[in-house]
């Protein structure tokens, strides 16, 4: 567990630039995780940005080990990938150079050109990857590259690279998306007060907080009780530009179209089911890497119960709503007992917790 830092910001540091000169077998090896950390920093501004792709950064030195290029993948706004973004953005011949990049450069014609053919086009003379790509159809680039003559280095920081690339990690290993459920709670584990009203529990920073969350997540789900009942945008503030995550409205009564999740600012899917067996399938079925759940307690405890929520983020107040109020979980203790904490902070008043759920199915 890591107190007094968010999970998110575990992997994220100072963006610098690394330009001194690489000089023997100690400082290659320390150069290199440098420049993955920072090739693995520019990924993570992918997040929410990708889908149905993963997070990618890649950063491309010369000779003399001086960063010239860089770049991340962002497939919202473009289907170029992270390393030629890099390549475009270096304005100077590459031969001899050398590219780190946090995933195994693409093997295949997708949407785009093999990346693997830019690179020896471009005469590199060594790729350094942190992760070998699982996917069956986009493997095969280090052969590739070994077969041209280029030398290849793997395993640079690659624990922290699937960390941050879980989401989708997790989506070609289960054909499911990753499931984030946010909820706000007071001390005393309550969501409303007696009479069921709705009650404002976290605090204006916890709630500027989870704008953060929404703008990683490819979609933002929900139960049509809570469209329902606070008729929200779900739409992320303070971002610039882009597109939004997609709104997911699960149940089986009607939004009136005078609400907002009608209106145009983002894609709206409704799945007009209750099981969640077959609410994750369709889910499934738009090739999100990751969701975040804004839902109540009955959508939630549903998808929690089925085994389908992999990591659990509460914003607990420091205040309770006493004996009255409504429960969220049926037994907290023991389902955060099962769970394993992995960051604990302080927003503003609140305490925020972010817990990986012990697997019980799906």
């Amino acid at each position: 567990m890591t107190s007094g830092m968010d999970v998110y910001g575990l992997l994220h540091t100072p963006i610098s630039c690394y330009s001194k000169r690489v000089e023997g077998d100690g400082a290659e090896a320390m150069n290199a995780s440098e420049l993955m950390q920072r090739a693995l920093s520019l990924s993570e501004k992918g997040y929410g940005k990708t889908y149905p792709n993963p997070i990618v950064g890649a950063v491309i030195t010369d000779a003399a080990g001086t960063i010239i290029g860089e770049g991340c993948h962002q497939r919202q706004t473009s289907p170029d990938h992270a390393e030629i973004v890099a390549i475009n953005s270096a304005q100077q011949p590459l031969k001899g150079a050398t590219i780190y990049v946090t995933l195994e450069p693409c093997n295949h014609t997708g949407s785009t050109p093999p990346c693997t053919e830019a690179i020896i086009d471009a005469q590199f003379a060594r790729v350094v990857i942190s992760m070998r790509d699982p996917h069956e159809v986009a493997s095969g680039g280090v052969e590739r590259l070994r077969a041209a003559g280029i030398d290849v280095d793997l395993d640079v920081l690659s624990e922290a690279v699937q960390f941050s690339n879980r989401s989708w990690l997790h989506k070609i290993h289960t054909g499911r998306p990753r499931m984030i459920w946010k909820v706000a709670i007071s001390a005393d584990g309550k969501i409303a007060v007696g009479d069921g009203e709705p009650t404002w529990i976290s605090s204006e920073e916890s709630r500027a907080d989870v704008q953060t969350l929404r703008a990683q997540s490819d979609a933002i789900l929900i139960g049509t009780g809570t469209a329902l009942s606070d008729n929200p945008h779900l739409i992320p503030r303070n971002t610039s530009g882009g597109k939004y995550p997609d709104r997911i409205v699960v149940g089986l009564r009607e939004i009136p179209s005078t609400h907002n999740l009608h209106d145009s600012s983002a894609v709206t899917h409704f799945i007009k089911n209750q099981n969640p067996d077959k609410i994750v399938s369709e889910l499934s079925s738009y090739g999100y890497n990751q969701v975040l759940l804004e839902c109540g307690p009955t959508l939630g405890n549903a998808l929690l119960g089925a085994g389908y929520i992999d990591e659990l983020i509460i914003y607990r107040s420091p205040d309770s709503l006493g004996m009255e109020g409504a429960q969220l979980f049926e037994n907290e203790k023991a389902l955060l007992a099962s769970a394993e904490l992995m960051s604990q902070i302080a927003i503003g008043p609140d305490t925020k917790s972010h817990y990986f759920i012990a697997k019980r199915g799906g």
